[in-house]
């Protein structure tokens, strides 16, 4: 039932609008870009399309990053910079100049504009939004007229898809307050963390590192979409490697992320868990070489979150291969659910639940909260996967088969002048559970059962994955089996009947893919938040990407009924025939 306000209710909400939009119009940055914008709107060339939709936006950003090992500073930098995003789309919206491989890409001689200028100058901004417009507009109708030409080229298996879905217009106007960084006491803190390591000479290699951004982002569209709104993030994370006797080079990591400086985790805190990092890394160096076991897994803790989060949030984020040129197909990888909508993907006792207006869990902030997504569009809470059925997708404003309009998760610039969808807190709802001792009994159960003489634990996967671009190369290269590859297992146990655990490593999963998930048995009665950087790269590799997506990932930990582990095969170099210099024994 709808309320009509009060007379003074009414006034108030007036004058409040009324604030808002002279606080909006008195922005130099925004005025630059709503006036240039709407002159933008007329660019036309002879005999060619006409842009149909403009979007502007800049990231007004302040960088503070610092990173030490073993207590000393390896450097530090402190980056003020503004960052443009430029959109024009000529044509219509049931056909334009996107989802075309040649898309996104600028002939030519560019101009230099790739850094805005820093002073709040309302002529020079808008010189600068005219000639990123130029250049953007002047690739947008090459590609349109090559996309064309293509089609004819092409035969047309299925009715066309439209290019852009339309969008209620989205005013989100927020106030901004620029604060200073306070450098100083995170310098002395990466020192001090990184300084820990130090009690572990079984590692060879450890970094602590430091990195906060305080954005104020702007957004205007043709569409009367405006938003500014601050954003922040900061990051704390610690690596550390080791070498075992044969050569095999053994790692983990562990990130503190936040939205807010003031809820970082207090040093006690991150102490504990870089010493736990080290334990790990230095228990690993000893560990044996892990057999090959096919069998029941749980994943317990993290590993419980990280797997629903490779295996299921990521296969939930539609992708659209472009059109291409004949005789040039391509290799597109498409979402392994896709297609799925209304089959069973889990049990049927569980949920998932895609929430990006939820801020905490059980008095937790949650990292995945926003207001708008990439394409200013307003998200809302999405049932995912209902009773083990899949029921929806993670969609942007480019329509998919089956779907020709966006719910806010557009969150990644992706290829071919589209955005990327990716999950915000994605959150599993078990509605039969088993404490987790419990759990590990039924596991042991099952492999008496299967003449097992002992079942495996994975408290850790390598996601988002520490290894370098060569290395993740060689495990997808490695890894067979449908689907996506799915990142190493870190933190791997052998469980034995009588109880005991044996740390093992060395070991990589065959065949596991998204269908796994369907021989789920068992969940715990406790929850685990897990949360990450979800930059689109494989198993989230650190760095990798010029953008990233905050993600918080809810969920139990789960026994899955079997699955396939192998050894890694291959050959390492041997470690350093003397030990490191320096370190002390605990």
């Amino acid at each position: 039932m709808k309320r009509w306000p009060s007379r003074l209710g009414l006034a108030a909400a007036i004058f409040a609008a009324t604030a808002l939009a002279q606080k909006a119009d008195s922005d130099v940055i925004l005025r630059a870009m709503r006036d240039e914008l709407h002159r933008s709107l007329g660019l036309r060339l002879q005999n060619l399309d006409a842009p149909y939709f403009i979007s502007y936006e800049i990231g007004d950003g302040d960088f503070f990053s610092a990173s030490a090992t073993l207590g000393a500073l390896v450097g530090a930098n402190h980056t003020r910079l503004r960052i443009p995003r430029v959109q024009v789309r000529v044509g219509n919206y049931d056909f334009d100049n996107t989802n075309y491989i040649g898309s996104g890409f600028i002939p030519g001689s560019r101009y230099d504009v790739e850094r805005f200028p820093q002073d709040d100058d309302y002529l020079l901004l808008r010189r600068f939004l005219w000639l990123s417009t130029d250049q953007t507009f002047k690739a947008a109708v090459d590609a349109i007229s090559r996309k064309r030409s293509a089609l004819k080229n092409l035969s047309a298996s299925d009715s066309p898809l439209a290019d852009f879905a339309r969008a209620e217009p989205n005013r989100l106007i927020q106030d901004v307050v620029r604060t200073p960084f306070d450098e100083a006491p995170w310098l002395a803190r990466v020192r001090s963390l990184s300084l820990e390591f130090a009690r572990y000479p079984e590692i060879a290699s450890s970094s602590v590192e430091y990195s906060a951004n305080r954005n104020i982002r702007y957004l205007v569209t043709s569409e009367e979409t405006e938003v500014r709104l601050p954003e922040g993030f900061i990051q704390l994370r610690a690596r550390a490697a080791g070498l075992a006797a044969d050569g095999m080079r053994v790692r983990d990591t562990v990130a503190f992320l936040s939205l807010d400086p003031g809820r970082m985790p207090k040093d006690s805190e991150m102490t504990r868990e870089i010493l736990r990092l080290g334990e790990n890394v230095s228990a690993l160096t000893k560990a044996p070489v892990g057999e090959s076991y096919s069998g029941p897994v749980l994943f317990e803790g993290a590993a419980g979150p990280q797997i629903v989060s490779e295996l299921i949030g990521r296969n939930l984020a539609l992708t659209r291969k472009p059109v291409t040129e004949p005789g040039r197909p391509g290799a597109f990888a498409s979402a392994e659910l896709e297609g799925r909508q209304g089959a069973r993907i889990l049990p049927e006792w569980l949920d998932v639940i895609d929430d990006p207006a939820q801020t905490e869990w059980h008095g937790r902030p949650l990292i995945g909260h926003y207001r708008v997504d990439e394409e200013g569009v307003a998200p809302k809470p999405l049932t995912l996967v209902e009773k083990g059925i899949l029921k929806n997708y993670l969609l942007t404003r480019l329509p998919m088969r089956g779907y020709s309009g966006s719910n806010g998760r557009a969150r990644l610039p992706a290829n071919f002048g589209t955005e990327a969808a990716a999950a915000s807190n994605l959150i599993v709802r078990a509605k039969k559970t088993t404490p987790l001792p419990k759990l590990k009994k039924k596991m042991m159960d099952l492999c008496k059962a299967r003449s097992k003489p002992y079942g495996i634990i994975v408290r850790k996967m390598d996601f988002p994955s520490s290894a370098s671009v060569d290395e993740a190369r060689r495990i997808i290269a490695g890894q067979s089996g449908g689907g996506r590859p799915v990142s190493l297992p870190v933190l791997v146990y052998r469980l034995y009947p009588d109880g005991r655990e044996e740390l093992v490593r060395g070991l990589h999963f065959k065949g596991m893919n998204a269908r796994s998930l369907k021989d789920i048995v068992g969940a715990s009665d406790e929850n685990t938040v897990f949360e990450f950087l979800e930059n689109g790269a494989p198993f989230a590799l650190l760095g990798a990407g010029n953008y990233a997506a905050e993600s918080s990932v809810i969920a139990p930990s789960l026994l899955v009924d079997d699955l396939e582990l192998v050894r890694t095969e291959e050959e390492f170099p041997r470690p350093p025939v003397a030990p490191a210099p320096g370190f002390q024994s605990k």
